[in-house]
């Protein structure tokens, strides 16, 4: 059996198929008993069908996890773009943080040694112990 999908828009869907049912409907009466009943039949599986595909989304229970279910649907390509696009933004966020401070981090480092270079002192006198000791005195 070939599976049909109609592309149009949800009014007309809904339209064309009142009309076909009420077409079908209309010869019907026609029709032997048993082939009206399995008529009936096929008719309520189709609409059971359809209710099915229809429903809402629904939170889904997993032991102590819990997710959103859209269904057999699922998401459409713009829906699915539209999901990622929040992450993609804050990926890039972050990426931009990061190297905004890198470039704080490295001019800083930059102007203690400009300071150091510049100063009337050598470098070497600040990593010897007598003068961390000078300098708390207060000479």
């Amino acid at each position: 059996m070939t599976k049909f999908e109609f592309t149009g828009s949800a009014q007309f869907q809904e339209q064309f198929g009142r009309a076909v049912g009420r077409r079908l409907s209309a010869g019907a009466a026609e029709l032997p008993y048993h082939i009206n009943e399995r008529l009936r039949a096929a008719r309520m599986q189709a609409l059971a069908k359809r209710k099915a595909e229809a429903t809402a989304p629904q939170v889904v229970a997993n032991g102590q996890a819990a997710a959103l279910s859209l269904g057999e649907r699922g998401f459409g390509l713009w829906q699915q773009v539209a999901s990622v696009l929040p992450l993609v933004v804050l990926v890039g966020g972050l990426v931009l943080i990061h190297s905004i401070m890198n470039e704080r981090r490295a001019s800083e480092v930059a102007e203690v040694d400009a300071a150091l270079l510049t100063d009337d002192l050598p470098p070497s006198a600040y990593a010897d112990p007598g003068f961390v000791q000078f300098l708390k005195s207060g000479h």
